[in-house]
């Protein structure tokens, strides 16, 4: 999968991750990033978090963007990853929005030693007229 967006470097710690993804959510919409993306394969919404330290409490990056054929042509600003297959567990996020993703989320580190996640790269998929779903890397 390969995906080209906007990135932050964050943590969970005293909620930082909530406002940093809140602006970059906002950052993602205001200039209209998504019709500035090239080469995308659909308009689904990726939200990445990969390049953990170690675990959910600890740093880690995430980009906000969309599958693309190819990384060639990166708009200024912006960033291109490329990420291998993985397996992933599969949770349906049900409720108001955004509180859902946030208490699905809670959900998933009340039970991540049971999971044995790898910490590679977890994504949430946003597409039209379809419920949010997040996948995490087992």
């Amino acid at each position: 999968m390969k995906i080209i967006g906007i990135a932050v470097r964050t943590t969970n710690q005293e909620s930082k991750a909530a406002g940093d993804i809140g602006k970059l959510w906002e950052q993602f919409y205001s200039e209209n990033l998504l019709d500035k993306i090239p080469n995308k394969v659909s308009n689904d919404i990726y939200s990445i978090y990969t390049d953990y330290v170690s675990d959910y409490t600890e740093d880690y990056t995430t980009i906000l963007g969309v599958a693309v054929s190819s990384l060639e042509s990166i708009p200024e600003g912006m960033v291109g990853r490329d990420f291998p297959e993985a397996h992933f567990r599969e949770y349906l996020v049900e409720g108001e929005m955004p509180q859902a993703v946030v208490a699905t989320w809670v959900d998933i580190w009340k039970h991540d030693k049971e999971l044995k996640r790898k910490y590679t790269y977890d994504f949430e998929l946003y597409q039209a007229d379809a419920p949010v779903k997040i996948f995490i890397a087992i």
